[in-house]
């Protein structure tokens, strides 16, 4: 694994690895990112042929890197949500926990990259994991909120004719 102290191409945030620059390439309309906190199941999401390709970005919170793929990353406008979020679990839930104040910070940084309202969804947690696994990439990250895990599908650049 390699780790760069700065990114040696003019516009791309320093945050983008080689390895996340090379998925963020590859993807194609449709494709989904995972942005998966701490405590997801990465590895074993991305298990088996044909599973998803593992980045991992241990020490760099999603808020950071959401904000930097979004400078290169446009979202799906041929769908209602082009994000997803992990809803509570139901012992959650009604143990009063409150919305995590990390999907507030996530719309925000959307809603600024697209210059429009973007909706979110929430899913259940083993319908989040299951779409996770149907994505392109998982990004690990050391994001410590808890339900800090978020979806995002690739969306189309207009031909500038």
């Amino acid at each position: 694994i390699h780790f760069y102290k700065r990114m040696v191409l003019k516009g791309v945030p320093a945050i983008l690895s080689p390895d996340m620059l090379h998925v963020l390439a590859s993807m194609g309309h449709g494709d989904k990112l995972v942005l998966a906190d701490t405590n997801f199941p990465s590895s074993s999401v991305c298990v088996g042929e044909g599973g998803p390709r593992l980045i991992r970005a241990d020490g760099h919170t999603i808020p950071q890197l959401l904000e930097a793929i979004l400078h290169l990353l446009p979202l799906d406008t041929y769908v209602f949500a082009p994000a997803c979020l992990m809803d509570l679990v139901n012992k959650d839930k009604n143990s009063g926990m409150e919305t995590p104040p990390v999907w507030s910070a996530y719309q925000q940084l959307l809603d600024k990259a697209e210059g429009r309202k973007v909706e979110m969804t929430k899913l259940e947690r083993f319908e989040f994991y299951k779409q996770a696994k149907e994505s392109f990439a998982v990004v690990h990250t050391g994001e410590t909120a808890l339900y800090g895990n978020i979806i995002i599908q690739k969306g189309v650049i207009p031909s500038s004719s």
